[in-house]
């Protein structure tokens, strides 16, 4: 029992040097050494220093101040120390740089800390540099105060672009790479829009050049709500073209020669660029020559002299030209040159009535298709020369006034109708090409230069021809023979059914009126019927002249005996009859033809008085072809 009521006692002893330990510990620092015999007032009076210890401030680690050492102390807070608990951008002071990260000073409790990616803008980034920075996090999981240059620049971006936009001032920005339709530009730290058509005054061609560049802008559009920013650097070129532009324009004057830059070309000419005024070369005021497109005479971004030809009153269209600079190759052609003098030249053009000809740098002559060739036929150019042919040829005309010339290539062979008589007489026979067909008749070429026309009534003796096609075809041989020969009009006349005597004469005699042939029905007609004999002789059946005997008439294809009561040579015209062979009536009928076409030989035939006159005539026409 006496021991159960020692212990509380003894208990509380120990409890209280503990106390009294821990409480002069905390008030005695360690690196003060107190001398020999000093106690302290825990020591002194443990229980008096127990009961007046301030436990709160022990445990929140505080240690008793003064209130004006307190006052003091906040008061140099304010003077020195940054509040880090407003977003606000501050500027701070590069103090160490690391391989990975920026030491930052903002004056502030502790240094700040920022990875070394926000600089990439700034390679040169080094020890001492101001930079803007916000608080990103005022105390990470050590301790750590964290800082953001990108988004203090981004703050302070917004707002210098916001300025730069509404006064209008030029802003330096850097090229950051290409992308669809632009560039992606960095201005202030913002990634801005710099569109293709607003790179430069003249189509770009090679976006890939502006990378990587760093270059003045004018902040263009701004959209507040997607954040986005268009840039131009267009918009200051034009500005200073538009100074250039006023004072060039007042200043021209036609004939005056300037300089310019080929700005752009197209199929139809090509636009200079002469200082911020763009002028126009029409493909014909390129060269003297002709050409096909003017990129055989210039290059993009070719620097070149050109002469103001013309303009608007307004002087907004510019009329220019290149080729006037140079002599005209006309003023420089040789005096010596006269019409009947050869030449030689290429074949520039090609048109349906004729070919050009340069025989000289810009001096073109005109070879008509009639003097391509000695021949009454014509054709087409083409059948004759190709563009680019070197052709050789005769000035037929020469105005060095109007600068015209023409020429002629058959004159540099002989024309062969000189000796037309000699080679071609009447009644000669020949072999010729068809070359091309009328409704009256066929073109038949001899040779180079000699054509001859065959009337479709000289083509057979027998078929009646309805359209030369139906005898021949373009390109076909045909024999012929020479009918009339015109020198001075250059015309032949010739036959081809001349070749053969006329079987009409024979058959003259053969189908006299009267005499009986054996035929078939071939076709049966509206009044009548068609009956062959032979291959050439065809003859026609009126419907009365068709009854038989016994009443009926003839039918295609039935074999019959007839009677010829009509022949004429000069109209193959055959007329039968089957009926005449048993009635009275149609045998009087053909007794009475035969009568008629007797009486009407006996006429025709000709006197000997006649065949003299007409053999004069005849030699009196070829002594005057002759001369």
């Amino acid at each position: 029992m006496a021991e159960e009521n020692k212990k509380p006692e003894v208990q509380e002893e120990v409890e209280l040097k503990t106390n009294v330990a821990a409480a002069e510990e905390l008030a005695t620092p360690d690196s003060i050494e107190e001398p020999k015999g000093y106690a302290s007032p825990a020591q002194a009076n443990p229980e008096k220093f127990l009961k007046e210890f301030n436990w709160h401030n022990y445990e929140e680690g505080i240690d008793p101040i003064d209130d004006d050492k307190l006052d003091e102390f906040e008061k140099l807070v304010a003077e020195n120390f940054v509040d880090t608990l407003d977003d606000e951008v501050v500027e701070g002071t590069v103090i160490n740089i690391t391989d990975r990260d920026a030491i930052i000073d903002i004056n502030a409790k502790s240094e700040g800390v920022i990875s070394l990616n926000e600089f990439r803008y700034n390679p040169d980034l080094k020890v001492g540099d101001k930079v803007e920075v916000l608080i990103d996090v005022r105390e990470d999981a050590t301790g750590q105060l964290i800082l953001s240059h990108r988004k203090a620049r981004v703050i302070k971006a917004w707002d210098r672009v916001n300025k730069a936009h509404e006064d209008g001032t030029i802003v330096t920005g850097f090229v950051k790479a290409r992308t669809k339709g632009g560039m992606i530009v960095d201005v202030f730290g913002i990634e801005a829009f710099l569109p293709g058509s607003q790179i430069d005054v003249k189509p770009i061609r090679d976006y890939d050049a502006y990378v990587n560049k760093t270059m003045e802008f004018k902040v263009v559009k701004i959209n507040q709500e997607f954040k986005n920013v268009v840039v131009s650097h267009k918009a200051l070129i034009e500005a200073d073209i538009e100074e250039q532009k006023k004072e060039i324009i007042g200043q021209l004057e036609k004939g005056q020669v300037l300089e310019g830059t080929v700005k752009n070309i197209t199929s139809y000419g090509v636009f200079v660029d002469l200082g911020g005024v763009d002028g126009l070369v029409h493909i014909t005021d390129l060269s003297w020559s002709r050409i096909n497109h003017p990129n055989e005479i210039v290059d993009l971004d070719q620097k070149l002299n050109v002469v103001i030809l013309d303009f608007d009153e307004d002087k907004t269209r510019i009329q220019l030209g290149l080729k006037q600079l140079k002599k005209h190759p006309w003023d420089a052609l040789s005096e010596n040159l006269s019409v009947g003098d050869k030449v030689k030249g290429k074949v520039v053009v090609i048109a349906d009535y004729g070919a050009f000809v340069e025989v000289e740098e810009g001096v073109e002559g005109l070879i008509h298709v009639s003097e391509m060739s000695w021949s009454t036929h014509l054709r087409s150019a083409q059948d004759f020369v190709n563009v680019g042919d070197e052709v050789e040829a005769q000035i037929l005309t020469m105005d060095r006034e109007d600068r015209k010339m023409s020429l002629g290539i058959k004159q540099l062979s002989q024309d062969p109708w000189t000796d037309i008589t000699t080679k071609y007489p009447v009644g000669s026979r020949h072999t010729g090409i068809v070359r091309n067909f009328t409704n009256f008749g066929v073109f038949v070429e001899l040779e180079e230069g000699i054509d001859g026309l065959i009337y479709i009534s000289d083509l057979s003796w027998t078929k009646k021809v309805k359209h030369p096609s139906e005898f021949t075809n373009i390109g076909d041989k045909l024999e012929v023979v020479v009918l009339e020969l015109d020198v001075e009009g250059r015309k032949l006349s010739l036959g081809h059914k001349q070749i053969e005597d006329n079987p009409w004469d024979k058959y003259e005699e053969e189908f006299a009126v009267g005499t009986k042939h054996t035929g078939t029905i071939d076709e049966v007609v509206d009044k009548g019927a068609v009956v062959k004999f032979n291959e050439d002789i065809e003859a026609f059946i009126p419907g009365r002249h068709m009854e038989k005997e016994d009443g009926s008439k003839l039918s295609k294809g039935e074999e019959a005996e007839f009677q010829i009561i009509e022949f004429n040579k000069d109209f193959k015209r055959v007329v039968a009859s089957h009926t005449s062979l048993f009635k009275e009536e149609e045998a009087k009928i053909v007794k009475q033809a035969a009568k008629k076409a007797a009486d009407s030989a006996a006429a025709s035939a000709p006197t000997l008085g006649d065949a003299n006159d007409a053999l004069a005539a005849l030699k009196k026409k070829m002594e005057k072809g002759g001369n």
